[in-house]
Order: C-alpha cells, then structure tokens, then sequence
C-alpha cells in the first residue's frame, strides 16, 4: 500500500479528507463520505455521537441530508419531548434501593449485597444515563437481547438473567407509582428456563439415604468440628443461615438443653449482621429426639476448643467467636465426598435435598417434613426433592399390583379417607394442609407480631412408618 497524501488523515481505521466538505460531511480516500456529528439525547442529557461511513453515496449534499436525519433522531429522543422533573435512572435506583432498606423490604446483608451488585455491574451501566419517563419497553428488549446471547453462549444462566429482571422490574414498579409514567416492562417476558436444569438425575446433589451413613462418619474423622452442623442440617433439612446463627446460651438461648428444644427464629447471610427472623418469617419450635440431642451437647462440650469460641453465645461459632461464614463447609465436603469415593458432586446446599430424600425414605408425612425443614409451600419441597430410580420403581409396582394384580385388593373411597383420617389423627394432624398455628409459648421464645410458630416433634416421626 502507498503512502496517503498529506490530504488524508486517518479516523477510525479509515482514510478521510482533513477538512469537511460541508459540516460533518468528510470525503473518503476510497470513495463516498465519512459523516461525524453529535446532538443532545433528552433520555439522558448527554451528547451522543454519530459517525460512519458512507461508501456508496456519491454527493456531499446527500451525505449532509443524511447526518441531519440521525441527528435529529437523537434529539427527538424516539419519543416526545422530556418532561422536566424525572430522574435518571442511575439516581433514581439507588433511591428505591434506600427505600427498601429502610422500610424493611431488603433486611438480609446478601439481599443488600445481591441490589447492590446487580445495580452496578448490569442495570446502572446500561441504563443510569436515561430519565425514568424515556425508558420505555423497546429500551429494555434490546437490553434483554444482549443477556440473551449471554445465554445462548453459555456464559449466563437464565435464572440469573431473571433474577436482574426482577430487580429492574421492582424499580420500574416504583417508577410507575411515583411518577405515573407508562410501565417500561410491559410485555416484557422473563427468560425461559424448561431447559435449564440446576441438577440432573446425574448430578442430583442428593446424597442416597444408603451413603448418609458413610458421609457423616467420614466428616466427623476428618472434621469433627463441622460434624454437628452437617448432621443437623441433614436431619432437618434446615437452611445453613438458620443455623449459623444458632445460641446455646444466654437469655436467649435457641437451644432449650433440659427440654430439648431448639428454636429457629433467626437468619445471617454475610458478615456480622442477622435478622431477628427467619427467610420465610416462620419461627419453629423443633422437640429434638435425644440421639440428635446428644450430638449437639457433644459439640458444645468437646468441639468448642479455643477461648473465644467459648464465650461466644452461638452453638456454631467461628474460632474468632462470630458467625462462621457461607462457606465454611465448602472445602470440608469436597474431602469427605473425596474420601469416600463418592460418584456425584455434594456440596452445603444439598443437605436441604438430602433431607428430604430421607423424609420420604422413612415414610414421614408431607406436613410433618415441611415443618421441620420449614418449605413454605409444597412446590418448594419438590424442588428440593429426588425421586430415585428404586422408589420410582417401587411405587409403580405398588400401583400395578393394585391394578393387574392377581390378588389386587379393593378399597372403596369412603374407607380409604376414613383410614387416612385415623392415621393423621394419631400424628396429631388435622387435615392435610400445612402452615403455621398460634403456639402458647411464642411469646416465650420470641415470636413477634405477624410471625407464624409450627410445633415439631422430631421424635414422632416413627409414626409415619
């Protein structure tokens, strides 16, 4: 290639004349027009540029006509005129954001930091430069189709994509009340997930009720301080940020030693902060059977090794005496699954599916099981829930047995209800729904206003079988 004349100056990766033609309008080196220029955006007050080329216009006229025309666009905006008052989104955001603090709407440090990441790496970058009253849906679509190729590439989930949808759909919601503008995320349709699955009959990140054994005895040889953690959170299928902040002493004990009661009625996610309540705001009283018992007093007494663990109030301390942080059992579950050869990846949040695995394995009702491990609704404890391919198998043969079998017997309905009724009378049941009843002792243990209390009895689970 030659060496351009002094005429050329280089932009862009391209070869322009140095001095317009008319306003905006550059010659090519090799044919047609460059157009530069910038206007106003009243979305977001802020100058935007235009500038490409134009190879196949021949004239500069047509070229000028051209740059007016996008430049104008701009300063229309694609809508009328911004009416004064609105903030930019950037502002605004974090406004909502305080808002929902205050009024208790986001109380856990990982829902603050869950905002607070989501604001700055994905909705402010995209969006912050725009006054609330121009963005409109066909804004956020083309936003939406950007995350879509994130996803079609694999390098987002879209579980994640519409967990970002949500937070913009919460400020927008806000928007729409505040300053009676055109809801932005009508017909907006969050991301599909049918193909998307979190776990697979491969990779259930359950562990069978046969190797339940074999993992908690491996955990307490090779880390007998996280052992009562790991066996309370498979035997009741609570979540790990009911138990970290656990307290075995004090006024406010959680853990009622001469009665055998434990109290779940708080939460910590991150940090030092916790919430005086649980994710759900379901407060439990759980009546421990005494071999569960025993291993939390075996904790208390021979696990709680250093000084400061000691005067912590927690049952589960860290060795500075605070909480222990989310993932403190990360690296203790890759050596225990490690060491005993296991065929599938398990980590903490399994416990939660293993529970439940072992609920239905030993025949406890569905009440009883969302009870202890506090699922708010049926569709929750399915999702935590592995139907393996031997109960699969068996409950099939149950059935066909029932219908082809040689000896099938026959049960007419109004027996059938009768027999259920007596046996969720003898478990101290009263229909099939679950939720939460007053208990006389809430005040006691510290259930405030609004906050429902469920009784277990951990040691009755022996009627279910």
């Amino acid at each position: 290639m030659t060496k351009p004349s002094s005429q050329w100056i280089s932009r862009s990766r391209d070869w322009i004349a140095a001095e317009p033609e008319l306003p905006g309008v550059f010659r090519r080196r090799d044919g047609g027009y460059r157009i530069r220029g910038r206007a106003l955006d009243p979305r977001t007050g802020k100058l935007r540029e235009v500038e490409r080329a134009l190879p196949d216009v021949l004239k500069a006229r047509d070229a000028f006509a051209q740059l007016q025309a996008e430049l104008e666009k701009i300063r229309l905006g694609n809508a009328a005129e911004t009416r004064a008052g609105f903030p930019q989104f950037s502002t605004y955001s974090a406004d909502v954001f305080a808002r929902k603090v205050s009024l208790g709407r986001i109380r856990s440090a990982a829902g603050k930091a869950k905002w607070e990441s989501i604001l700055e790496h994905h909705l402010v970058p995209e969006f912050g430069d725009f006054y609330i009253d121009q963005l409109h849906p066909t804004v956020i679509k083309a936003w939406q189709a950007k995350l879509a190729a994130k996803i079609k590439a694999g390098k987002m989930a879209p579980t994640t994509a519409n967990t970002i949808l949500g937070v913009l759909k919460q400020i927008t919601d806000e928007a729409v009340t505040d300053y009676d503008v055109r809801d932005p995320m009508r017909g907006v349709d969050p991301f599909d997930t049918r193909e998307h699955t979190t776990y697979t009959e491969e990779e259930p990140n359950s562990l069978a009720p046969a190797d339940v054994p074999r993992f908690l005895a491996a955990m307490k040889r090779l880390h007998p301080d996280h052992y009562a953690f790991t066996v309370l959170g498979i035997t009741t299928g609570l979540r790990p940020s009911s138990l970290r902040p656990l307290r075995r002493d004090g006024a406010s004990a959680d853990v009622k030693w001469d009665e055998g009661i434990l109290i779940i009625r708080r939460s910590h996610t991150l940090g030092d902060g916790v919430m005086e309540t649980t994710k759900t705001d379901l407060h439990q009283r759980l009546v421990l059977p005494p071999e569960l018992l025993d291993v939390l007093r075996w904790h208390r007494d021979t696990r709680l090794l250093r000084k400061k663990m000691r005067q912590s109030d927690l049952l589960f301390p860290a060795t500075t005496g605070g909480f222990r942080a989310r993932s403190f059992l990360d690296k203790p579950f890759e050596e225990v699954c490690e060491e005993i050869a296991l065929s599938i990846r398990f980590t903490p949040r399994g416990m939660r599916r293993t529970y439940q695995d072992l609920a239905r394995a030993a025949g406890i009702h569905d009440v009883v099981t969302r009870a202890i491990s506090g699922h708010a609704t049926e569709t929750m404890q399915h999702h935590y829930s592995t139907a393996r391919g031997v109960e699969i198998r068996d409950a099939l043969k149950r059935v066909t047995d029932l219908a082809i079998g040689p000896e099938a017997p026959i049960v007419d309905l109004e027996t059938a209800r009768a027999s259920r009724a007596l046996r969720n009378g003898r478990s101290g049941l009263s229909g099939g729904r679950s939720g939460g009843h007053q208990n006389p002792e809430s005040s006691k243990y510290g259930a405030g206003e609004g906050i429902r209390t469920l009784d277990v009895n951990l040691g009755k689970v022996a009627l279910y079988h």
